[in-house]
């Protein structure tokens, strides 16, 4: 009796972690040799002169799998396949985050941007006095009612 062997989908297109590690290698490779290009003026002996300048281009994830030809549900099975898969995985998220980082820190990359992708956005919490909630005057309070409130909530912040 022969068995039947069941597969589901197609063979993944890197057979091993290696093999992923090395073509992620070069979309880190490929990013270095091909900056953006930003148009500058700049005024050079009475003329206008028109100056091509590197830019730092970010990495990304998107970016990273449209290079290795998988979609984002593919890369999330590769860090599922085992340990040497996940070291893999867990080592390019890291790299990529770290360039996007390190690039917005030196002024390199949109900092609001890259911040705000990274999860690092600066939250702030807005409260009334000790917590509480925000008071606001209304304009249909007489201007007594105003002048009490105006006057607990100065009081309230001194304390």
């Amino acid at each position: 009796m022969w068995r039947r062997r069941l597969i589901h989908g197609r063979p993944p297109i890197y057979e091993t972690a290696q093999h992923l590690l090395e073509v992620s290698l070069e979309y880190f490779k490929w990013v270095e040799d091909n900056p953006l290009y930003e148009q500058k003026a700049f005024p050079y002996m009475g003329d206008i002169t028109l100056t091509n300048v590197k830019k730092m281009r970010a990495m990304t994830f998107d970016g990273l799998h449209i290079f290795l030809g998988i979609s984002n549900d593919t890369w999330n099975n590769y860090k599922k396949r085992g340990t040497d898969f996940l070291e893999v995985t867990s080592f390019v998220e890291r790299f990529i985050r770290e360039q996007k980082f390190t690039g917005a820190a030196a002024g390199l990359l949109n900092a609001n941007i890259i911040a705000r992708d990274l999860g690092l956005a600066d939250k702030r919490e807005h409260s009334g006095p000790n917590g509480a909630p925000i008071q606001t005057i209304n304009s249909d309070m007489s201007p007594k009612d105003a002048a009490q409130l105006y006057a607990q909530m100065i009081k309230g912040e001194k304390e």
